[in-house]
């Protein structure tokens, strides 16, 4: 029954389309016979079936390293927006006689010592948002773009801070002593020490003979070095460093004093140990550092992001978007007490 209204539809109407087109009624008859013998697809339709591609309406975005340690330090963002910061160190304290006998004591003045360090600008290369990604994606693109211009701003700032803070002298860095283990960052080779729990007691050892006052002391260490320290512990050693975490505070765990931090990478030193920048070439000798400091013994001024917007551009036929952030950082003491380079042996 059901065949036969098909063909009954398909007859009437191929013989309509004949008659408009002045074509011959057996062409009608013809094609209706034909559509009526066509094999019957799901869902009724013939042919081949029409597929359809789905669009998220969001877009998984790029990752970026953990960057709360910039809150443990001395806050001068205040003068961010000044050229340079100054930040003055008392000079040495006055001796102390016990039961004087020269009378008028000495007089003495006092020399205080003056830090400084200058506010940088950073800017991210602009993005073109095109108009046909504003109506065609079914995602907020722009959106999406000031997230990660902000985030990746961020994360170089927090990056470059650290090699501020990092300690030169040879006499505030201290070396790994564990197995030999292999290197880890890009294109280094060969084996370093690994760190293990002794070699935090050690800085314990150092900060406490610096009288650094035994709260706020912190401890940053990338992503195998923190492994290798938690690897390191008993079971029960693990567990109570763990359970002293405050992940919202970005801290890992505690140890010997010290609140552990985790990033993806903190520091690198060629193999001589001098400073070497991330944006450099990777050697096979290098050597990777952490960082143990305490908040009064370093200081970072931090801006506000400052987004830049040209929208509907009339010759780039869209938006552009780019950032600006202004940052300093520095050593605040003089003496460098409170701050050591914890580099692989």
């Amino acid at each position: 029954m059901r065949k036969l209204l098909t063909f009954s539809v398909n007859l009437m109407t191929m013989l309509l389309v004949s008659a408009l087109f002045g074509m011959s009624p057996l062409f009608g008859v013809g094609a209706a016979v034909f559509g009526s013998a066509m094999p019957s697809l799901p869902g009724g339709a013939a042919g081949m079936a029409i597929q359809k591609e789905i669009w998220a309406n969001t877009i998984v975005e790029n990752m970026f390293a953990d960057n709360t340690f910039l809150s443990k330090a001395f806050n001068a963002s205040e003068w961010v927006n000044g050229k340079k910061v100054h930040v003055p160190n008392a000079g040495t304290p006055p001796g102390v006689v016990k039961n004087r006998k020269n009378f008028p004591a000495q007089v003495n003045d006092r020399t205080d010592i003056d830090l400084e360090f200058e506010i940088d600008e950073y800017t991210t290369d602009p993005v073109r948002i095109p108009h046909a990604d504003k109506v065609e994606l079914s995602y907020n693109k722009r959106e999406s773009v000031l997230k990660n211009t902000k985030s990746k701003l961020r994360d170089e700032v927090a990056t470059d801070v650290l090699y501020k803070w990092m300690p030169t002298a040879s006499a505030r860095q201290v070396s790994t002593t564990g197995a030999d283990t292999p290197a880890h960052l890009p294109e280094a080779t060969g084996n370093r020490k690994a760190l293990k729990k002794k070699d935090i007691s050690a800085l314990q050892a150092k900060f406490n003979i610096d009288d650094v006052p035994t709260d706020n002391r912190y401890i940053l260490l990338d992503a195998v070095m923190y492994q290798q320290l938690v690897d390191d512990m008993t079971d029960s050693q693990a567990n109570n460093f763990l359970a002293q975490a405050d992940l919202e505070k970005g801290i890992v765990g505690k140890l010997y004093t010290f609140n552990i931090m985790m990033r993806s990478k903190v520091l690198r030193l060629a193999s001589g140990g001098s400073l070497k920048k991330w944006d450099a070439d990777g050697a096979t000798g290098d050597i990777a550092a952490g960082l143990a400091w305490h908040t009064d013994s370093v200081a970072v001024a931090l801006g506000d992001a400052e987004v830049f917007e040209n929208e509907k551009d009339p010759t780039w036929y869209g938006d552009i978007l780019s950032a600006l952030v202004r940052m300093g950082g520095s050593k605040k003491r003089s003496d460098g007490k409170g701050l050591f380079l914890i580099k692989q042996g």
